[in-house]
């Protein structure tokens, strides 16, 4: 079984889907399957999440050769829409009668339908909406983004499978250690965009004001989006209260996940939330939106899914800030203990074996 996987870039910058590509590249080397992987910047070449003496194909340049004849694949998976490159992937696929998985990465939710709306509006009916149509299978990492998916009518088999997870060894954190920051630490850690709800979180802290917290955020900055954030901490007057850490790779990310006590996500927008399913395997109790598929964090006692508003990020900060470390320990031992079982990478490449295997007995299955 040949599968090419393709993507925007592969490089750091571009966030998670760089990771979590690579990843499954490598897993499905690892349970057998041929794969070849290409970046529209050609970074699949370079890029640092796949070792160079990793067993499979690194593709660079046209995409009419990487899927020619002599090379041609038994299924193209795609990540991501809206690119040039996406939407030459569907033409050629379905030229050369290749099925195609896409995954849509959160690119249809809501929040993101809406942001830049009329050039995407433009888009859509000129082209994305046809090309989505000859896809043979649609990639979504959480039911919701699934249903949100199959209110666009667009007729495509939609089949739901999670991002995978590393799992880190655990950690001998001591109760009450003292930090560079403070006795007690609340993490948000991704893009510093509008979406992440960063705003909303300042005034929700400024609200509460817990004694002996600290907010520390880590992530880039894209399209300028700190300063705005900046100028609503000054604000509050919570100097003192958040430091910005700027983007953290390796070493310095595992430490930020060691030496936080709370994970706070208070996004406006997340077809899955890498980062949450990330805080969770770390053992961190999580506060997150209900714009995020994890309603699941409430009913397996790990955290708190509240609505994305001020008002229901305060009422969770004051419940979470209020109680003791060791409670908040437990807390996150039932997430990574749930996690552990569901988001590992092991199962994660078996489904989607499975998916594939199931696309080749019928490669033209739902296609318009």
């Amino acid at each position: 079984m040949k599968i090419l996987l393709t993507v925007a870039s592969l490089l750091p910058q571009y966030g998670g889907p760089a990771r979590s590509v690579s990843k499954l590249a490598l897993t499905l080397v690892d349970a057998g399957v041929d794969v070849c992987i290409w970046a529209a910047d050609n970074s699949a070449m370079t890029t640092p999440f796949i070792p160079q003496a990793a067993a499979l194909r690194r593709e660079s340049g046209d995409l009419s050769q990487v899927i020619g004849e002599s090379r041609k694949p038994d299924i193209v998976h795609d990540n991501g829409i809206w690119w040039a490159h996406n939407h030459r992937l569907a033409r050629l696929t379905a030229r050369h009668h290749i099925p195609r998985v896409v995954s849509l990465r959160g690119a249809l939710e809501p929040w993101a339908r809406n942001h830049k709306r009329l050039k995407k509006d433009l888009a859509w009916w000129f082209y994305q909406r046809r090309d989505l149509q000859l896809a043979r299978t649609h990639h979504a990492t959480s039911h919701a983004e699934s249903c949100n998916l199959g209110r666009l009518g667009l007729s495509v088999p939609i089949s739901v499978i999670p991002i995978g997870i590393d799992i880190p060894q655990r950690s001998s954190k001591i109760v009450n250690e003292q930090t560079e920051y403070g006795n007690k630490i609340a993490l948000f850690l991704g893009r510093i965009y509008p979406v992440k709800g960063l705003p909303m979180l300042v005034q929700a802290w400024a609200r509460v004001r817990p004694e002996g917290w600290r907010l520390l955020i880590a992530g880039p900055d894209e399209a300028g989006h700190r300063r705005e954030v900046q100028a609503a901490i000054q604000a509050a007057k919570l100097d003192r209260a958040v430091t910005f850490l700027g983007p953290l790779e390796g070493e310095e990310k595992e430490t930020a996940f060691r030496d936080a006590d709370l994970f706070v996500l208070p996004s406006h927008s997340e077809n899955f939330g890498v980062a949450i399913a990330e805080a969770l395997a770390h053992g961190l109790p999580v506060l997150t939106t209900k714009s995020t598929p994890w309603a699941a964090v409430s009913e397996h006692g790990c955290g708190w899914w509240v609505d994305a508003s001020v008002d229901g990020l305060a009422r969770a900060l004051r419940q979470a800030t209020l109680l003791e470390l060791p409670t908040l320990r437990k807390m996150g031992e039932k997430g990574r203990s749930w996690v552990e079982a569901e988001f590992n990478w092991g199962r994660v490449s078996k489904e989607f074996v499975a998916l594939y295997e199931d696309i080749l007995r019928d490669p033209v299955a739902g296609r318009r």
